[in-house]
């Protein structure tokens, strides 16, 4: 389901209500994850960054990320891809969420960046109330935001996946319109 076929605002709590519980459960002995700090991802970005051709405050975005202080807390649950494909919608609210696959612990910033992919301002900001964060982890999430977009619109098309690379115009559209 599109993410405009529902509430935004309503999606963004809903989310936070998702994360919040799985930050809550005890990590003990649990895997690492997706969440991997940004200087880790840094090198594959790069390698995506010389294929893409859009709009070169992106590169600034993520240079800009890579330089917040990297996650310092204790490990999280983190589910790793928050993305629309992977609601499950129930009368226009998320009922569920699958893909599971990057599920894990590490930065909570790589769930944190699902507020870049609410498609709006309102929705975005809506996150950040309802599950505030400190200023590095919102930019790391920004930074997230950045290298999923411009890794799916350095890759998919709008012929070989009209949905992935919309949703990709969005999030990376969102994010850049913080960086006027």
């Amino acid at each position: 389901m599109p993410v405009d076929e529902i509430d935004a605002i309503q999606a963004a709590r809903d989310l936070v209500v998702l994360v919040r519980a799985l930050q809550s459960v005890d990590p003990t002995g649990a895997p690492p994850g997706g969440g991997v700090p940004l200087a880790e991802r840094d090198r594959g970005i790069q390698y995506w960054f010389e294929r893409f051709h859009g709009d070169p405050r992106a590169r600034s975005a993520w240079e800009r990320a890579l330089e917040a202080p990297p996650w310092d807390g204790p490990p999280v649950w983190h589910h790793g891809d928050l993305d629309v494909r992977n609601w499950l919608v129930r009368n226009g609210r998320i009922s569920g969420v699958i893909d599971w696959g990057s599920m894990g612990l590490g930065d909570p910033a790589c769930d944190v960046m699902v507020a870049w992919k609410l498609h709006c301002t309102a929705a975005r900001d809506a996150f950040r109330e309802a599950l505030p964060v400190d200023d590095a982890t919102w930019e790391r999430a920004r930074g997230w935001a950045v290298s999923q977009a411009v890794a799916a619109l350095a890759y998919y098309t709008p012929e070989n996946n009209p949905v992935l690379h919309s949703e990709a115009e969005n999030w990376l559209e969102l994010v850049l319109s913080e960086c006027d």
